[in-house]
């Protein structure tokens, strides 16, 4: 795992785009609040661009997942805006990549924050997890 880690550049990136519709604002989870684009669904945008920004990196069979999200929304995006999400890696550790994440609607930013994802072996992490799941049963 330490060998594969150090193959990830600092200062890669990736960026995702989305246009805001009235499924991902907080009013579709709780209509009693502004149809705005809800802080989960920004989060998730930063995590994908992470894991994208890693993607190339990784071998065959190898995926990564998130361990850590410490993010900041600071300004509210209303249905039909563009919303952009850049993940930048700042550090790479033994076990784990840590990136520098920045939001923007077509005005402002509106998050920003660190995210930390772990390298990890899809066929053993899928195995993990319906051992977890069988053992429910």
């Amino acid at each position: 795992m330490d060998s594969l880690c150090a193959a990830i550049e600092v200062g890669a990136s990736a960026s995702r785009e989305i246009i805001v519709t009235p499924e991902l604002t907080v009013e579709h989870a709780y209509p009693s609040l502004p149809a705005v684009y809800a802080t989960p669904q920004m989060i998730y945008l930063m995590e994908m661009a992470a894991a994208d920004a890693v993607a190339n990196f990784l071998p065959p069979g190898w995926g990564s997942v998130g361990t850590l999200v410490d993010v900041r929304h600071l300004a509210a995006t209303p249905v039909g805006m563009r919303v952009s999400a850049t993940a930048t890696v700042i550090e790479v550790g033994p076990r784990l990549v840590r990136f520098a994440c920045e939001a923007h609607d077509e005005e402002e930013m509106i998050g920003d924050g660190f995210h930390e994802r772990a390298a990890v072996e899809l066929e053993r992490f899928v195995a993990g997890v319906k051992r977890k799941s069988a053992e429910r049963d």
